[in-house]
């Protein structure tokens, strides 16, 4: 899905309403090298009043600032229980550049995201970014050795995940080896087999997994619903002509 473009209503949205922001990418991974970019992601609550129209607000943002990419919370939510492999590392990213009291319960949700379900959604990504990286070795000779880089890191993060129960994004150790795929330094063919044995692991590691079989669904949905209240009371420039009938009677009263 291609980003919504940019206009002054979704700046705002993305100035003023981000509850939790961080950097995500090989900075956040622990593979950041001299050239790397900085890729920023946040979650953003747009005022409950602006759904009230027929013109919905945006599910999800591209900028304002270069590489920053943001999504509303309900979109960022709904992804995270799919088990999006991007959306459950943003919220596991190390490097957290803003947070607010919204955010922060959003992050003490981080458990109920995660289930066996990652199993699927983390390989299904991975076989298809492995299908990429073999056509560009039938029809350039090698691989984009960064993304194969990027797909050993992942695979590991999933056998991880299975069997700990816990998401870690940052490489930790394998920094230095992961980091001689990137360069080139070791032949496909070792880089095709440890992509398989990882993949191998992670299929093994779904029987013993503590991960409950599905996401905590009640959960994430009860904090929506109170975060979209909260948000219908607050004063602000979308609400003007409907703050009398919510400050008064409430939502949905006559």
């Amino acid at each position: 899905m291609r980003p919504e473009p940019l206009t002054p209503v979704h700046d705002t949205l993305v100035r003023d309403h981000t509850i939790y922001a961080c950097v995500m990418g090989s900075r956040a991974f622990g593979l950041a090298t001299d050239g790397s970019d900085t890729d920023r992601r946040g979650v953003f609550l747009a005022p409950t009043p602006l759904f009230w129209r027929f013109d919905k607000p945006p599910t999800h943002v591209e900028g304002p600032r270069e590489e920053q990419f943001s999504w509303e919370l309900e979109r960022f939510c709904e992804l995270a229980l799919r088990a999006n492999p991007n959306i459950l590392e943003c919220l596991h990213s190390p490097l957290v550049e803003h947070v607010d009291d919204t955010g922060r319960e959003l992050l003490a949700l981080r458990e109920a995201f995660l289930s066996r379900r990652a199993h699927e959604t983390f390989t299904r990504y991975a076989l298809g970014q492995r299908k990429k990286l073999e056509a560009d070795v039938r029809v350039h000779g090698a691989p984009r050795w960064k993304h194969a880089m990027h797909l050993l890191r992942l695979l590991a993060s999933a056998r991880d995940l299975l069997r700990t129960g816990r998401l870690t994004i940052d490489v930790g150790e394998r920094r230095a080896s992961l980091l001689e795929v990137k360069r080139g330094e070791v032949p496909w063919p070792e880089v095709e087999s440890r992509m398989t044995r990882l993949a191998s692991e992670a299929d093994e590691a779904l029987a013993r997994s503590p991960l409950p079989a599905e996401p905590d669904r009640g959960r994430v949905e009860d904090f929506l619903i109170r975060t979209r209240r909260a948000s219908a009371l607050q004063p602000g420039p979308y609400d003007e002509g409907v703050q009398g009938v919510v400050g008064t009677r409430g939502v949905g009263q006559r």
